[in-house]
């Protein structure tokens, strides 16, 4: 297996503070992001001290792991996941990422975040000689369904997105989601294709049995059967899956939900002043911070419906209550929720983490670049309410290149930043590239001239009078344009005479950047388990071991 590290330039629309996150060990030690984010003191996110770092232990690890363990073996854990479970009531750190329920799995880097996860727990309990182990946090509480009911394959020549089509009266948890006989037959459309398009590999019967009603999961769930599926392919490195949308999780993170409804004036405020000092360096905030907005959400007790709540005051006392759509609520009152039905409460994008980590021994979290982006406004959380900041990693960002699409690569002298761009693009430019070479130095030497002269007649033009160098530039702009069009129409004809050019485009563009997006953040991690199996897995984990600062070609 093949393995080169290009920039994570090479992707489209990284943010800057997640580019400048990653050279993060290279900056001032008074850098800004050096103080946001809990990897800075120890060097960086790859310098590998974060393995150190002083942690509190959990308030009761026998609480977490009783918990770990009935959902677990809900799950239908492996011997290795159990026996993780017990490490960590006895004392282990955790290295913990998560995701959405995605139907199926989801796309490639649910994969790419679990490996990288094992693979840091590995390198930690080696380095260190104190056990850590790989958790997976499965996001069941967000409440978008249309962004999780759907997966997307690839047939020949296109993506395909599949859809359950699941519905529901109210925008309730995603992980609630019941699969009911009623919805049974949506569902098994889905997964029919999905069968189909993953050549009845496997991976495709672990969809199934993970979807269906068992003796261990009789009332499946979008979060049961996820956690069984995600459960199920990282069974031989132990992963542990959670579901923290369980009332005992939310009772053994009451303490920050609790502050987040005690101290929501300071915890707005020091958001705020985060957000402010974002804007000052140049950076964008990922979360909005409103002038009503809050770090919570509220489960409406009659419907299930997840409501976002909202900080007013009270006109009479100037107090401030909490509306959650048409029902306002007392500071009081709120507590009361939280003490009587602690499930019912839960943190937002930003104060996630924190909760997280209330409840967990974290060693450090693995982020994609929107996640990591968050830690920034979250560390200001994590300082106020737990006095601590956790370290964050970047999960493993990695396109995986299968040999026939290597092999049309290295015939078209294609490597991937080429890729990244529409099938017609790189059509044309390897139609360029199959021009004659007379013809290509004819065209350099005409486009170079044409720009020399041009440059000196604009200037001249310019010296004698302003309109006229105006005028000559507008004329030098169609000038260039029809140079331009010149060699597109010669790139056109080369793909007229070779119209493989034209296919081997699709191909590639489809595999490495389908329908403009890279590969990792759209194909269904099941597409490649289909054709390489769960050994893929173990692979992955040592691809991860390599730590690249940036973005992974795998050839497969």
């Amino acid at each position: 297996m093949n393995v080169e590290c290009y920039p994570i330039t090479v992707l489209p629309h990284i943010s800057q503070l997640y580019r400048d996150y990653l050279v993060m060990g290279d900056s001032a030690a008074d850098s800004p992001v050096r103080r946001w984010y809990g990897s800075g003191d120890s060097g960086g996110p790859f310098a590998g001290g974060w393995m150190r770092s002083p942690l509190p232990p959990v308030a009761d690890s026998n609480r977490l792991a009783d918990e770990l363990l009935r959902q677990n073996q809900s799950f239908a854990a492996s011997p290795e996941t159990l026996a993780n479970i017990e490490r960590l009531r006895n004392g282990a750190r955790a290295v913990i990422t998560g995701q959405q329920v995605v139907l199926f799995g989801g796309p490639l880097l649910t994969l790419l975040k679990a490996a990288t996860a094992v693979s840091r727990a590995r390198e930690a309990t080696r380095i260190t000689g104190v056990d850590h182990v790989p958790v997976f946090w499965m996001a069941t509480e967000d409440h978008d369904l249309p962004e999780v009911d759907q997966v997307a394959l690839l047939t020949k020549t296109s993506v395909e997105i599949l859809k359950a089509g699941l519905r529901v009266p109210h925008p309730i948890p995603v992980g609630e989601v019941a699969l009911t006989p009623e919805t049974a037959h949506l569902l098994e459309q889905a997964r029919e294709r999905a069968t189909e398009l993953l050549a009845y590999a496997p991976i495709a019967d672990s969809i199934r049995e993970a979807y269906l009603a068992s003796e261990t999961n009789p009332r499946p769930t979008l979060g049961s059967a996820f956690g069984r599926l995600i459960a199920h392919i990282f069974a031989p490195q132990g992963l542990i899956v959670v579901d923290a949308s369980s009332r005992e999780f939310h009772a053994m993170g009451v303490s920050t939900l609790r502050h987040a409804i005690e101290c929501a004036d300071q915890l707005h405020d020091a958001l705020l002043e985060r957000n402010r000092e974002l804007t000052s360096h140049g950076y964008h905030a990922q979360v909005l911070v409103a002038e009503s907005s809050s770090l919570l959400f509220l489960l409406d007790e009659h419907t299930g419906e997840r409501i976002a709540l909202h900080r007013i005051t009270d006109p009479a006392t100037g107090e401030t209550q909490w509306r959650s759509n048409s029902h306002v609520f007392t500071t009081a009152g709120l507590l009361e929720i939280l003490d009587r039905t602690p499930e019912r409460l839960s943190p937002n994008a930003i104060l996630r983490p924190v909760f997280q980590d209330t409840v967990f021994p974290t060693a450090a979290y693995i982020g994609g670049p929107a996640e990591i982006a968050y830690f920034a406004q979250s560390a200001v959380l994590y300082e106020q309410i737990l006095g601590r900041l956790t370290p964050v990693l970047p999960r493993l960002s990695a396109t995986l290149i299968e040999p026939a699409i290597t092999a049309v690569m290295e015939k078209d002298e294609v490597q991937l930043p080429d890729a990244m761009t529409t099938a017609d693009d790189l059509a044309l430019r390897l139609g360029a590239r199959a021009m004659p070479i007379p013809l290509k130095r004819k065209l350099a030497a005409v486009g170079n001239a044409l720009e020399s002269e041009l440059g000196a007649l604009t200037e001249y033009l310019r010296g004698i009078d302003p309109n006229l160098g105006t005028t000559a530039e507008t004329s030098s702009s169609k000038m260039r344009y029809q140079m331009g069009r010149l060699r597109r129409m010669a790139a056109t004809y080369e793909l007229q005479k070779e119209a493989s050019l034209a296919k081997h485009a699709q191909a590639i563009t489809l595999n490495l950047f389908p329908d403009g997006h890279p590969q990792e953040r759209l194909l269904a991690g099941a597409w490649f388990l289909a054709r390489y199996g769960e050994d893929l897995i173990e692979r992955l984990v040592q691809v991860a071991n390599n730590q690249c600062p940036g973005h992974v070609v795998v050839r497969l």
